[in-house]
């Protein structure tokens, strides 16, 4: 651990006379295999070769499948494979990944998760006519369990380029998916792992911003990852006993601490309180969404998380206006039936 952050891993230095390829994509998984072998695919699809890219699926040892079993039948050899001896959870499992990783560029690709075609030329591009910056990330496009594209991320910028503002940008809201940002490992080796306080929620963000704080970003307009949306049905229990918006609150009051290093105070103060209103709101129309299946307990969780983060007139208008709507449905529902 790092003396001065004792809830970051270190991540050392590849060990002289190792092989350094230019690309470590790792992939962790847990209990996800059945959608392994479209995220393998997308990958190996634009596999340059083992010399110029490591490819390693990192298994937090699953218990419902057997990812090992698809690494093989879909790659043989040419994707290593490595399980965890215990359960350590995702964000320990992230840490493994970066320790694993040997490339120049690490690309953290979650087991559920898809490249594009181009994705790797195009970052690869990117990196090498842009040595100042420390990461680059391209527009997403959320998919469903059915592999169905649902929409796209948000148009940052009209044309790619390392962002203005980028930092004050990401501290207000979360822009990024995680299989769309590549990473210089040796940022990584400066900033080390991701923070361990966290065990469900917000510790990509967290690292975002750190990033954020002490490297130009690169952004890519093109949507060159997809990311996999899960429906509210299998929404985990972080949601539904709002433990997802207490790791929000925890994530701010993490960056509180170090981003006034890089920003003026009242700066910092503004952009955190803008991240705690859209955080809020968020959490609200999770309620919504827990309302629809019926799950009155976790809507009344992610309720009272929300008045946690702000209770800022516009937070409250949102709240009335969805209440109200609810209250209608279900008056329209009782007078039809």
């Amino acid at each position: 651990m790092n003396e001065l952050y004792p809830f970051r891993s270190v991540i050392q230095p590849v060990p002289d006379g190792e092989p350094r390829p230019l690309w470590s994509v790792m992939i962790p998984t847990y209990n996800c295999a059945n959608y392994l072998r479209e995220t393998l695919a997308s990958v190996l699809a634009q596999d340059p070769g083992s010399e110029i890219m490591q490819i390693e699926v990192v298994d937090d040892h699953s218990t419902k499948d057997d990812p090992e079993a698809i690494v093989k039948e879909l790659a043989g050899d040419r994707v290593s494979f490595y399980r965890q001896p215990e359960n350590v959870g995702h964000v320990k499992n992230f840490t493994t990944c970066l320790e694993r990783s040997r490339g120049k560029l690490m690309h953290l690709l979650h087991g559920d998760d898809c490249v594009r075609e181009g994705f790797y030329r195009k970052m690869q591009q990117t990196f090498d006519t842009q040595p100042e910056i420390g990461a680059a990330f391209c527009r997403h496009i959320f998919m469903d369990e059915t592999g169905h594209w649902r929409h796209f991320s948000e148009i940052l910028q009209p044309q790619s380029g390392i962002i203005d503002n980028w930092l004050e940008k990401i501290i207000v809201k979360q822009y990024i998916q995680t299989p769309s940002i590549v990473v210089r490992r040796q940022v990584y080796e400066k900033l080390g792992s991701f923070d361990h306080r966290f065990r469900f929620y917000y510790e990509d963000w967290e690292m975002w911003v750190r990033i954020a704080a002490q490297y130009p970003v690169w952004y890519e307009v093109e949507p060159l990852a997809i990311y996999r949306l899960h429906s509210v049905s299998n929404t985990g229990q972080t949601v539904r006993t709002g433990k997802n918006m207490q790791e929000v609150r925890r994530g701010l009051e993490i960056a509180q601490s170090y981003l006034p290093a890089y920003l003026p105070q009242s700066t910092v103060d503004r952009l955190i309180d803008a991240n705690k209103k859209h955080s809020a709101i968020c959490a609200l129309r999770t309620a919504q969404n827990m309302l629809m299946i019926g799950d009155l307990s976790a809507a009344i969780a992610q309720i009272q998380e929300a008045f946690q983060c702000s209770i800022s007139p516009k937070v409250i208008a949102y709240f009335i206006y969805f209440a109200t709507q609810a209250g209608l449905k279900r008056s329209l529902s009782f007078y039809r039936s």
